[in-house]
């Protein structure tokens, strides 16, 4: 029996049949938009005429040059068609030209391939080595992304993690921060290297990430130095801050932005609790720790019920006893969100996944601008905190007491 492909669902040439179908279909179909987004643009202008009543703004059936487009579809061929426009720019005194919003001039590749580019890079180390076999599993082929265009996106990437690293930071302005220290397998200067990241949430209840850093362990004066950095760059201090209990990050709070309420994350505190304690005992102890985020007195019964035997442990959680219980001076809606750093932890399990399968990623800058440009790209689906209209109060100082709003206190009452 005659079939046009093997067995494999690849052609004779050994191409794939799906694929070709894929980027035909794609190809047509940006051939139709562009041609219905010139009919669009010739009939919005067809009452522009000359003296004699011709049309200045015509279709004239032809075509530029065909080039190659590298789409998530594939590499497809596109051939633009061309308009005669003879208006003439009265400020300049030349000829307007039709432009495409869809198929920019000289573009060789979708903007979402120079998104989708950097990350698959990252996992084959960055390697100039390795660029051929990564390009080989890109959506189509290799076309229009030679080892020049990676090197040169790879280095642009650096350049965008600098900049963000040096924006003015004047204009905006952060209710709560969370603070972390994240610990992944990417080469950086030395082995005890980690990522230091601040994610904030502005007056609208929106999240943003802040900064993001290599840093020694988590020093006091790793922290310092960022936070000093962001104060240098106009950032005022934050009205409450979310971190684990590494005292680093704590000493350089109090140091550089000494206003800021401390909130010690639950999760690291439960963890740094039952690590404490032998197995046996844990299932009881994880049950009741939660019922301390919703009521002080919890600390009491917990206190009494594993104080005799765990005193060292006991002590973990109340020794932290402000600064675990925190949170409970801002609005309730929040307390979902102000009690862990699950924000950044979250983001970096993701992030975890990439880096494990890489030793590292060439070099300390290319490093940290893969892991901006993977946490920026995750950005994009941070979901603003709850009743955000609250977050404004915040920002302005209002007076909240176990979750709720102090309308009137007592000091202006009177």
């Amino acid at each position: 029996m005659l079939t046009v492909v093997n067995e494999d669902g690849t052609t004779p040439s050994g191409s794939s049949l799906l694929d070709g179908i894929v980027r035909e279909g794609a190809r047509r179909m940006l051939t139709a938009a562009l041609e219905a987004e010139v009919n669009a643009y010739v009939a919005e202008l067809a009452d522009e005429r000359d003296g004699r009543g011709h049309s200045l703004v015509v279709g004239n059936n032809d075509y530029h040059q065909p080039r190659q487009v590298a789409t998530g579809a594939g590499v497809v061929e596109v051939k633009a068609p061309r308009v005669n426009d003879k208006r003439v720019d009265k400020a300049t005194s030349e000829r307007k030209r039709f432009s495409s919003a869809i198929l920019l001039p000289w573009c060789r590749k979708s903007p979402k391939i120079s998104e989708v580019l950097p990350p698959l890079l990252y996992l084959h180390s960055l390697s100039s080595g390795d660029f051929v076999p990564a390009l080989e599993q890109f959506p189509g082929s290799s076309a229009g992304l030679s080892a020049a265009t990676v090197t040169r996106l790879t280095t642009q990437r650096q350049a965008d993690h600098a900049a963000f690293m040096d924006r003015d930071l004047t204009e905006v302005d952060y209710g709560y921060m969370w603070a972390d220290g994240i610990h992944l397998n990417v080469r950086l200067e030395e082995a005890k290297t980690c990522v230091l990241v601040l994610i904030g949430v502005r007056p609208d209840g929106s999240n943003e990430l802040v900064a993001l850093k290599d840093g020694y362990l988590e020093s006091g004066e790793s922290w310092a130095d960022l936070l000093r950095d962001c104060a240098r760059r106009g950032m005022r201090a934050p009205v409450f801050a979310v971190g684990d209990g590494a005292l680093g990050l704590w000493k350089a709070l109090a140091e550089v932005f000494p206003e800021t309420s401390e909130q010690r994350c639950w999760v690291h505190k439960t963890a740094n609790v039952l690590d404490a304690m032998p197995k046996s005992a844990q299932p009881g102890a994880k049950k009741a720790i939660p019922d301390i985020c919703n009521a002080e007195a919890a600390i009491t019964t917990f206190a009494q019920l594993y104080g005799a035997k765990f005193p060292k442990v006991v002590k973990k959680i109340t020794d932290d006893q402000d600064q675990l219980l925190a949170f409970c001076d801002f609005p309730a809606e929040h307390w979902i969100h102000l009690r862990t750093t699950n924000p950044i932890e979250s983001t970096f399990s993701t992030v975890r996944l990439r880096t494990k399968v890489t030793r590292g990623a060439g070099s300390r800058t290319a490093a940290l601008a893969m892991l901006f440009k993977l946490v920026e790209s995750a950005q994009q689906r941070w979901r603003a905190v709850n009743a955000p209209h609250l977050g404004a109060l915040v920002r302005a100082g209002a007076r909240f007491e176990r979750g709720r709003l102090v309308e009137r206190p007592e000091a202006i009452a009177a």
